[in-house]
């Protein structure tokens, strides 16, 4: 029974998510005009990130809104959706920190020559805000990640693994403010990206919401 669950799920999910998730990236990045590979996969490795952390978190309401009475602690789809969203995230935030200061990550964090300067050493500027919340929300997904399996939902027992498994929402919030950090005071793409990213948030933002509200009318 467990082989074919894990069979199913790796056709059914794992498959289809992970070559949508490959194949986006692969498609952001080939047709970017920046010079070098780092920046082309930062760029190319968000969107995808974002829109799957935002899709885990609407399977959910989508089911009760669909007038089911509950949901299931752990349905395979938003946890292997959650999984490439963790990947995607993750691996974001690595290639990212190594994008504007080549070969001096740190300086993400803390102003350069800080002592000198007589300041507190943690960036406090839009930059810093932007990459804080990246790499929090890349911390949290990495916890996920590493829990988003059987094992660890035996070891927590249902409660504590969805407890723990809420952290998705607080990720997918640090994820919103460090897009829209690095598009309107860093970056600044054109607008359809800033639109596109606005309306993945927004969407996710409503659905869960509307699912809210379902689940308080319902008791």
């Amino acid at each position: 029974m467990l082989s074919r669950r894990l069979s199913q799920r790796l056709w059914r999910h794992h498959l289809p998510i992970g070559f949508f998730t490959l194949a986006a990236t692969g498609l952001l990045s080939a047709t970017r005009d920046y010079s070098d590979l780092i920046t082309r996969l930062s760029f190319a490795s968000a969107y995808p990130a974002l829109f799957l952390i935002g899709l885990s978190l609407m399977v959910g309401p989508w089911k009760l809104l669909k007038r089911h009475r509950g949901v299931a602690t752990s349905m395979d789809f938003r946890r292997d959706l959650g999984i490439w969203a963790g990947m995607a995230g993750v691996f974001h935030a690595v290639v990212g920190n190594f994008e504007h200061l080549r070969g001096r990550p740190w300086l993400y964090y803390i102003y350069e020559n800080w002592q000198d300067k007589h300041v507190q050493p943690f960036r406090h500027d839009i930059f810093g805000l932007g990459n804080f919340t990246g790499l929090f929300a890349a911390l949290v997904l990495l916890a996920l990640l590493a829990t988003s399996n059987d094992a660890s939902l035996r070891k927590l027992g249902t409660p504590g693994w969805k407890q723990l498994q809420r952290w998705n929402y607080a990720a997918f919030a640090l994820m919103a403010v460090h897009t829209f950090t690095y598009q309107w005071g860093i970056k600044q793409p054109s607008l359809p990206w800033v639109m596109l990213a606005f309306a993945a948030i927004a969407a996710t933002a409503v659905l869960q919401y509307m699912g809210y509200e379902r689940r308080r009318a319902q008791g």
